[in-house]
């Protein structure tokens, strides 16, 4: 992960995630859902059919967790950092600190995905509790190991990586308080935002470590250089929030647009009344009558 595919990949991989996560959050306040997602039935009310309730959401987790671990150990091809210590030497130090570090952060993301797939599609009931457990494990573990990620490194990328937690933090204390009170509106839309910020910091990262467009590097002795990644961090806030809010714009007006193309008179076929007793051909007659009468 330390390149700037190693970044982007992950960096890619959240701003899917919460857009996709915006969506929903949107789509569930505008018909004042209970909950994010309704839960699934019981597994003997499903039906026969498997394929249609595959979870998604952690088939992709686990299958981009498994991409990353690979990537960590053997990209570029031929690489083999799978070692974790070294045998041959008499103080048998460890080797490859830094791709055992996001090979773990991979690894709990990766179990978050399996808790998914099982809660969702194997088991006879879908365990929420677990699943967001899972998912708020994986985010405090990425905590820890980016605190000691930092250790030994430079200025600059101990400040990126620092604000990098923030974010971090926010989620994985949602995900912990979703465990018992998932049906909180606030926190939805708190955890939507951080996932903008999260992803959009991350594909930042890459352009300041790896591809500044200025052409010239970063530097970390600079207090000037420091002081404009808070500031550009600060302007991510707004941004995260700004993209949340125009999903949820978006959302309303094809929510709005389908509910009142639903709903609009004369979009429904309704026969006419055929029997002697309806109440409308009653009605009719004597509207009929009436204007016999009066003619």
């Amino acid at each position: 992960m330390g390149t700037l595919e190693g970044h982007l990949m992950p960096g890619m991989f959240f701003l899917i995630f919460s857009l996709y996560y915006s969506v929903l959050m949107s789509l569930a306040l505008l018909r004042g859902q209970r909950f994010l997602k309704p839960p699934l039935p019981p597994r003997e009310k499903r039906g026969h059919r498997s394929w249609p309730s595959v979870p998604v959401e952690g088939v992709v987790k686990a299958v981009i967790s498994v991409i990353g671990i690979v990537g960590e150990f053997f990209y570029p091809p031929g690489e083999n950092r799978l070692m974790m210590v070294d045998w041959e030497d008499p103080q048998r130090p460890f080797l490859f600190k830094d791709s055992w570090q996001h090979a773990t952060m991979y690894g709990f993301f990766l179990v978050s995905g399996v808790v998914d797939i099982l809660s969702q599609w194997c088991w006879a009931r879908q365990n929420i509790k677990l699943e967001r457990a899972a998912e708020a494990l994986a985010f405090h573990v990425l905590v820890l190991l980016m605190a000691s990620h930092i250790e030994n490194k430079g200025t600059l990328e101990i400040r990126v990586h620092l604000l990098l937690i923030v974010p971090v933090i926010l989620l994985g204390l949602v995900l912990t308080i979703e465990v018992w009170a998932p049906d909180q509106p606030p926190l939805w839309v708190l955890k939507a935002w951080m996932g903008q910020v999260l992803s959009n910091w991350l594909l930042q990262l890459c352009v300041v470590m790896y591809v500044p467009p200025s052409g010239q590097p970063w530097k970390g002795d600079n207090p000037t250089d420091l002081a404009f990644l808070t500031i550009f961090f600060c302007w991510h806030l707004g941004f995260g929030a700004a993209t949340v809010a125009t999903v949820y714009g978006l959302c309303s007006l094809w929510h709005h647009h389908w509910s009142s193309w639903r709903e609009a008179p004369g979009a429904k076929y309704q026969p006419c009344p055929m029997g002697s007793s309806s109440e409308e051909l009653e009605k009719f007659r004597a509207g009929a009558e009436l204007q016999d009468g009066t003619v």
